[in-house]
């Protein structure tokens, strides 16, 4: 059974240098879509966040200083 020409090194080469290339500018694609991504989930929880400390009334600055004072308590019981 014969087989086909070989291809020869340069144009084997050439061939893996195309296909790198299409990957490369798919990895791009795929970071620009997951940046967007992350984007739109910090923009979710920050939605969320913002709802509640409007319903309970508290500025941020409250609640970064109640979260604070908190997380110190937390860290004098453990120690």
């Amino acid at each position: 059974m014969a087989r086909g020409v070989r291809k020869s090194i340069e144009e084997k080469i050439r061939e893996k240098r195309e296909v790198i290339a299409a990957l490369k500018v798919r990895i791009q694609k795929e970071n620009e879509e997951l940046e967007e991504l992350l984007k739109e989930e910090r923009e979710r929880n920050l939605e969320i966040l913002s709802s509640f400390l409007a319903e309970v009334n508290l500025s941020p600055e409250e609640a970064t200083q109640i979260l604070k004072s908190n997380l110190q308590q937390e860290q004098e019981n453990v120690a």
